[in-house]
């Protein structure tokens, strides 16, 4: 239970991160080129989310396969524990995704 706990608050915090950073150098390009950095932060928040969920998984192909073992050989604890992965990826993503939105000052129109 303590491995699967430290897994999914890994999880959580990379995807977190990979949106943090992602969105703060991307929008010092943003600066370079000329662009606003603020919408620009909003923009490519928005666009990382779903690489966060996939690099916080380690590649989905893994997943995948572990979901479908789930399913078809009905192993529950498998299938519980990569929702709970996903899961935590997904929650770590948006917590960054709203934080940017928070420090932005506001959503993309």
């Amino acid at each position: 239970m303590a491995k699967l706990l430290e897994t999914l608050t890994l999880n959580a915090f990379i995807s977190f991160g990979v949106i943090l950073g992602g969105t703060l150098i991307g929008s010092l390009g943003a600066v370079l080129t000329g662009r606003a950095p603020g919408y620009s932060m909003l923009e490519l928040a928005g666009k990382l989310k779903i690489w966060a969920l996939v690099t916080a998984l380690g590649g989905t192909f893994d997943t995948l396969r572990a979901l479908e073992a789930g399913f078809l050989g009905l192993q529950i604890n498998t299938l519980a524990k990569q929702l709970l992965l996903i899961l935590a990826a997904f929650l770590g993503a948006h917590s960054g995704y709203l934080l940017i939105i928070h420090l932005a000052g506001g959503k993309v129109r």
